[in-house]
C-alpha cells in the first residue's frame, strides 16, 4: 500500500498547492513514485486529460512536479463556480450538473465512494500519495460534511502537516488557533507544523517556534522561505492579479468576474522584456502591445460585465491599432452574437439594455427593462463585440479534447504564428461558425473557422485552444514579432519550451524545500524510517 502525507492550511492561500508540489518533487528526487491528490477542488482553471476528462490545474501542476501524466483520479471532484452561489459539479472528469451551494453541501457525502475509488486507483500506481486539503480544517460550519480536510484524512488514515502563511501576519495565532479548534482525535492527526512564505532571518523566529511547539505539542517541521518561482497557482487568490507587471512589451489580460484558465498567459512571464498584467478597470487598459481576452466560465455574464464597465467600448476604440486575441470564452465574446438556446448559462444575472440584449426567454426587452436590479430570466442571445465574423451557439455537450499540430496560414498582425507547432486542449460548451458569407470573404470554403480565426483587417484573432502559446515556437514568434514592430532588441533564451522552463522551476522549489525542512522527520511521520 502507498504511504500518504497530507498538507492542510490554516486558510486559503496558505501555500498548500506549492508545498505539495515541492514535496512531490523532493520525493521523486529521492527515488519514489509519487501521485498528487485533492478530493475536491474549487477552481476555474481546468485541464483536459489524454482521456478527454476534466480536472483542476493545481493537480496538473503537482503531477508535473511528480513527473507523471495528470489523470482525473488526482482530482475526482471539481467545482467550477458559475455564480456567487452556485457551481458546475464535475465528478471523475464528467459534468454531473449545476448545483447551488446549499444543494451541493447536502449532497457531497454521497460522493465519498467516488473519492475512495479514485484514491485507491492512485494507491496502485504510487509509493507515496501527497494529499492537498482545502481552506482550513477548523471551519466549524463545514466540519459535519467534510470530505476534503480532516474528514478525508480520517478515511484514508493520512498524517497531516498544517501550514500557515507568515507573509500575511499572525502565523502563530493561525497555527495554534487552528489546532485548538480541532477535536482531540484530529489534533493527534496533525504531526507537524509548517511556517510558510517567510522573508528574512529565520533565527528571529526561534522563541516563537519554541512557544508554539510547547503549546501545540506538535513540532515545527519547516520554515519555508517565500519561493520566487513561476509555476501555476490557484486562480481565486493568485498574486498575479495584484502584481502591476511592467516590461518593454506590454501584454494586458482582461480580468472579468468569471475568468478561467488565465494560465494560458503564464508562458510570457519567462521573457524578461514582457510584462503581463491583469486589467479590471478600463481606465487602466491604456494601449498595450496585445490585449488578451481569456477563457470564461460564464461567457454571456462576463460579456455583459464588459459592456457595463465600459471595457468593451475601450477595447473597440483601440482595436484598429492594438491587436486583440481571444481564447475560448474570450474568442466567443469577440464574435457577432452568442446564443444560449438551451439555457446552458442560465442563472439570474444583471443585464442592461443598450441594444446588447436581444431576447430573454423569447421576450424582447425594452428601453425601460434595465433598472439596476438582477434580471429574473437568463439571457438567451446577446450581441458580441463584433470584432470577428463569427456566431456562437452554446450547447449542453462539453467539448473536451487534447490537440496538437501546426497552425495554418495566418494573415495580418499575427502572421508570425503561421506554421508554428502548438499543443493544447479544448474545453468549452459551444460551437462557433462564420457569419453568412464571411468565410467566403476570408478565402475559406467551410463555415467553421480553423484553429485560429482572423478578422478581415487582420488585427483580431480567436481560438478555442487553451495552451496555444505554451510551445516555444508560438510564444517566441509572438513576442519576437511584437518586439520587431516596436524596435525592441530581445535577449537570449527565446526558444525555451514552457514545459522545460517549468521543470527548472519545480527543481528550484524542491531545492528550497529540502534545504528548509526536516525530511527525516517527515519520513518518520509517514512510517518510512
Amino acid at each position: 500500500m502507498a504511504k500518504s502525507i497530507m498538507i492542510q492550511g490554516t486558510m486559503s492561500s496558505a501555500g498548500k498547492s506549492f508545498l505539495c508540489a515541492a514535496l512531490a518533487r523532493t520525493f521523486v528526487q529521492d527515488g519514489y513514485r509519487v501521485m498528487p491528490f485533492k478530493s475536491q477542488n474549487m477552481a476555474l482553471n481546468s485541464f483536459v486529460t489524454k482521456e478527454g476528462l476534466e480536472m483542476g490545474r493545481a493537480q496538473v501542476m503537482q503531477a508535473e512536479a511528480a513527473c507523471v501524466d495528470p489523470i482525473c483520479a488526482m482530482n475526482p471532484i471539481l467545482l467550477k463556480p458559475t455564480s456567487d452561489v452556485g457551481s458546475q459539479v464535475i465528478v471523475n472528469g464528467e459534468v454531473l450538473g449545476n448545483m447551488r451551494a446549499r444543494e451541493y453541501f447536502a449532497y457531497k457525502k454521497q460522493l465519498i465512494p467516488e473519492i475512495l475509488k479514485a484514491y485507491h486507483k492512485l494507491e496502485e500506481m504510487a509509493d507515496i500519495i501527497v494529499i492537498e486539503g482545502a481552506g482550513s480544517p477548523a471551519e466549524i460550519n463545514l466540519k459535519d460534511n467534510d470530505i476534503v480536510n480532516m474528514g478525508l484524512a480520517k478515511i484514508v488514515d493520512a498524517p497531516v502537516l498544517l501550514a500557515g502563511d507568515i507573509d500575511r501576519g499572525g502565523v502563530f495565532a493561525q497555527l495554534l488557533g487552528t489546532v485548538m479548534l480541532l477535536p482531540k482525535d484530529e489534533q493527534e492527526r496533525v504531526k507537524g507544523l509548517i511556517i510558510n512564505k517567510f522573508r528574512g532571518d529565520k533565527s528571529i523566529l526561534d522563541s516563537g517556534i519554541k512557544m508554539l511547539e510547547e503549546r501545540a505539542g506538535i513540532p515545527v517541521v519547516a520554515t519555508v522561505p517565500y519561493m520566487d518561482v513561476q509555476v501555476e497557482d490557484e486562480d481565486s487568490l493568485t498574486d498575479r492579479f495584484q502584481v502591476k507587471a511592467h516590461g518593454q512589451i506590454d501584454f494586458a489580460v482582461i480580468r472579468y468576474p468569471h475568468i478561467s484558465n488565465f494560465t494560458d498567459f503564464n508562458v510570457f512571464e519567462q521573457f524578461p522584456e514582457v510584462g503581463v498584467r491583469y486589467v479590471t478597470n478600463p481606465r487602466d487598459l491604456g494601449e498595450p502591445d496585445v490585449i488578451f481576452l481569456p477563457g470564461s466560465k460564464n461567457t454571456i455574464g462576463d460579456l455583459i460585465w464588459m459592456r457595463e464597465t465600459g471595457m468593451e467600448l475601450q477595447i473597440k476604440r483601440i482595436a484598429d491599432r492594438v491587436p486583440v486575441f481571444g481564447v475560448c470564452g474570450g474568442y466567443q465574446m469577440l464574435g457577432e452574437t452568442v446564443s444560449d438556446p438551451e439555457g446552458v448559462e442560465s442563472q439570474e444575472m444583471a443585464v442592461q439594455n443598450d441594444g446588447s440584449v436581444l431576447t430573454v426567454d423569447g421576450e424582447t426587452l425594452g428601453v425601460d427593462a434595465w433598472s439596476g436590479a438582477r434580471a429574473a430570466k437568463a439571457v438567451r442571445e446577446i450581441r458580441g463585440m463584433g470584432l470577428l465574423p463569427v456566431n456562437t451557439v452554446l450547447m449542453g455537450n462539453k467539448t473536451r479534447t487534447q490537440t496538437d499540430g501546426k497552425l495554418g496560414e495566418i494573415s495580418g498582425i499575427f502572421e508570425a504564428l503561421t506554421g508554428r507547432h502548438y499543443e493544447g486542449y479544448e474545453i468549452h460548451m459551444g460551437k462557433t461558425t462564420y457569419t453568412e458569407n464571411a468565410h467566403a470573404s476570408l478565402g475559406g470554403s467551410g463555415t467553421t473557422p480553423g484553429i485560429v480565426c482572423i478578422s478581415p483587417n487582420g488585427m483580431c484573432a480567436g481560438s478555442y485552444i487553451h495552451g496555444i502559446f505554451d510551445t516555444a515556437e508560438v510564444a517566441g514568434a509572438l513576442v519576437k514579432s511584437v518586439a520587431e514592430r516596436r524596435g525592441i532588441v530581445l535577449g537570449q533564451g527565446l526558444q525555451m519550451d514552457y514545459r522545460t522552463f517549468k521543470e527548472t522551476q519545480y527543481n528550484k522549489m524542491a531545492d528550497i524545500f529540502r534545504t528548509n525542512v526536516d525530511m527525516d522527520l517527515i519520513y518518520r511521520i509517514m512510517g518510512m524510517k
